[in-house]
């Protein structure tokens, strides 16, 4: 499996997928093009049982989508799908029978985040992840399904306040608010996640499909609402507010790596009309 965005190796039933998307692992249309393509070949392959999702970059995990090129990437994930929505690409990897562990460094926000949230599980730095569902600040719905796993994970309170604020939030709080397993040491983090892949893996795949079957009837959000949540992001990021204050959250260095360090900054400051 070549791809231009990830880097792939297995050890027995665990694919480990490094994700290296420069300058800050955005999601854009080459990024989820190799998702797709990763997500169909691992699901063809009746050895691999588990998918563990890492990063190269130590400061981004998946920075969110590139709101430059929205029509191409949904245009890539309509390739998985055959609708043209990251939310039903993400959903999709919810459903699947591969069991998905994301070992977050680094920042992961809006669409980055809604992707960790549709891996079964989340574990994370302790010094270095960052999380943020920060697309209310532009006037928008989080479209990728956010809404809905953190409305479940969380509770109805804790949503509203990740969501409405826009903040970032530490690895120590995303845990005790539910958005991720566990927050860990870097040191330890690796060795962590390979070994529980590795356990997972070593068990029959028949029950990961049954468990992951029962949990998703009662957890995960039918493909409809994602679909809902998807077309709501897709209208309200054409309106004339949401694209003015993009516009100038770009003029402050949304999008460079540099200024997204601390991005809860950038958009505290009033768009000028």
């Amino acid at each position: 499996m070549v791809l231009e965005t990830i880097a792939v190796r297995t050890e027995g039933a665990v694919l480990f997928a490094d994700i290296e998307a420069p300058p800050m692992n955005l999601l854009g249309p080459e990024l989820v093009r190799d998702l797709v393509s990763l997500i169909q070949e691992a699901e063809a392959d009746d050895t691999i049982q588990v998918l563990v999702f890492t990063s190269a970059d130590p400061d981004y995990f998946i920075s969110h989508v590139d709101l430059t090129q929205i029509e191409e990437y949904r245009a890539e994930a309509a390739k998985l799908t055959g609708e043209a929505s990251i939310a039903l690409l993400f959903h999709h990897l919810s459903a699947s029978r591969l069991i998905t562990i994301a070992q977050i460094e680094g920042r992961v926000r809006a669409a980055g985040s809604e992707f960790v949230l549709a891996c079964d599980m989340r574990f994370a730095a302790l010094e270095s992840a960052i999380f943020s569902q920060f697309e209310p600040a532009f006037g928008l719905l989080p479209g990728g399904g956010g809404a809905q796993h953190l409305a479940r994970l969380m509770g109805r309170a804790r949503a509203l306040e990740v969501m409405l604020s826009a903040q970032d939030y530490d690895a120590e709080l995303a845990e005790r608010y539910g958005w991720i397993n566990r927050a860990l040491p870097a040191a330890t983090l690796g060795d962590f996640v390979r070994s529980l892949a590795q356990r997972i893996a070593s068990f029959p795949a028949a029950g990961q499909i049954a468990v992951k079957d029962r949990v998703n009837a009662i957890t995960l959000a039918p493909a409809e609402e994602f679909r809902r949540d998807s077309n709501r992001f897709g209208e309200g990021v054409r309106n004339p507010e949401a694209q003015s204050r993009i516009r100038a959250a770009m003029k402050r260095g949304l999008q460079t790596r540099d200024a997204e360090m601390a991005l809860a900054q950038i958009l505290s400051e009033p768009a000028h009309h």
